[in-house]
């Protein structure tokens, strides 16, 4: 059995400052890379089960990237080039299961970084972290706090985008006044609601009822769509549902036949969706999550190489299977790759020193601040601008780029506040 090396919170957190100012990582040896050396990304997410929409397609996406990476000489490395591979381990969305994959992936593999999906998972992957100083990515900066130095959010930022498309749908359609909303009772699913509740509140929409919240075990949704119908509201919020709850709850809406408004956050395999119900009823739906072949990511500000021979390429390999991570992870990667080839090394601490040097970074829809404090207790959030997607004709397009800091310079109390209401803030965790 692997032994870690026992540190306080404290002297991890000391042992990291002067790691970085050292150049060399808490915990791991330090390595040169030997030539024509191959650099392993671990990968830790849920490959199979419920979740698995948001972690294997993800992988699927890294599998290209690293292709047009390696075909383009590698990540190069004091001059010298390094081809790319990934290490996937499946944690089934299960904590047990994702602590030893994390392990395996920093011990026995090798891995110089680990990207996650995180929420419930990462309270059991900390402890390799703090005892190794490994760097960890999250999709989910709710996983961050003062005590997760090592842990970043580059990529995406939820919950809080999705005050984006509550404000642009409060806008465009003021005769929209009143919602409801449910989700799963999980690490996803309460900070999201947290965040839609602020959201609703600060574009003065009311909301009929409380949250309802249901147990991730569920399997019938008809009972969710009519206790959300019997309110007759205006917007209907799906929060953010997996995809296995998305598909059905939405099935049931039309099956019950509502005809409002619906927002959620996001919408995998939408062309599904519309199969089984149909494009009148799917005209209009609001998400935060774009198809790659989106005239609007042409734009200077998006920082991906070439996102419509991303998409097609993807989307000839694994058919039917883009979603919103399909990109994440390998934008993700963009960054690591630059702040990599910045630091001319790939040790943890001199990656993530090199990322967050100047307290900018490019975020993949442009430059973002590194941020977090106020709400997360650490700036290890890359926090900037987020697109507003809507469904068109059956495609969903992206109708606007919105600034988060901006909405939260406006709304950040209201925030906290509800954060603090279901005891998510970091100093309630």
């Amino acid at each position: 059995m692997i032994s870690f090396p026992r540190l306080t919170k404290r002297q991890f957190v000391q042992s990291m400052i002067a790691g970085i100012a050292a150049g060399t990582a808490a915990g791991l040896p330090r390595t040169a890379l030997a030539a024509g050396e191959t650099i392993r990304i671990g990968f830790l997410a849920p490959l199979t089960g419920d979740v698995a929409a948001w972690g294997l397609p993800g992988l699927q996406g890294c599998e290209i990237w690293a292709e047009w990476i390696n075909e383009a000489g590698g990540i190069v490395i004091n001059g010298v080039g390094h081809n790319i591979e990934f290490v996937g381990y499946d944690n089934e969305y299960d904590p047990s299961k994702a602590r030893a994959g994390a392990s395996k992936l920093v011990i026995d593999d090798g891995v110089k970084f680990v990207m996650m999906l995180g929420g419930d998972t990462w309270p059991a992957v900390q402890p390799v972290a703090d005892q190794t100083g490994m760097l960890f990515s999250t999709l989910l900066p709710s996983d961050l706090g003062p005590d997760t130095p090592t842990l970043i959010a580059p990529a995406e930022v939820h919950p809080i985008y999705n005050v984006t498309g509550v404000e642009w749908l409060a806008e465009n359609y003021p005769e929209l006044k009143t919602a409801v909303i449910c989700a799963q009772d999980d690490a996803l699913g309460l900070p999201s609601v947290a965040t839609y509740l602020a959201a609703f509140e600060g574009a003065g929409i009311e909301m009929l009822e409380d949250p309802l919240l249901f147990d991730p075990s569920t399997t019938d949704f008809a009972p969710v769509a009519t206790r959300m119908l019997s309110s007759d509201p205006d917007i209907i919020c799906l929060d953010t549902c997996y995809s296995a709850y998305v598909h059905p709850l939405m099935e049931q809406l039309f099956q019950q036949g509502y005809e409002g408004q619906i927002i959620s956050c996001t919408l995998d395999f939408y062309d599904q969706i519309t199969a089984k119900t149909s494009v009148e009823f799917m005209e209009g739906v609001v998400f935060q999550f774009p198809d790659f072949d989106d005239p609007a990511l042409e734009a200077d500000n998006v920082n991906f190489r070439d996102p419509g021979k991303f998409f097609d390429e993807f989307n000839e390999r694994y058919p039917g299977q883009w979603g919103a991570v399909s990109w994440e992870y390998a934008a993700i990667m963009d960054l690591w790759k630059w702040a990599a080839e910045k630091a001319n090394s790939v040790e943890p601490a001199d990656v993530l020193a090199a990322m967050t040097e100047t307290g900018q970074g490019e975020h993949i829809f442009g430059t973002a601040d590194w941020w977090g404090e106020d709400l997360f207790g650490i700036n290890n959030s890359l926090v900037g601008n987020w697109p507003v997607v809507v469904v068109e004709n059956g495609t969903a397009r992206i109708k606007e780029f919105r600034s988060i800091p901006d909405w939260y310079a406006r709304h950040g109390d209201l925030l906290k506040q509800y954060m603090t209401d279901y005891g998510l803030m970091w100093n309630q965790r």
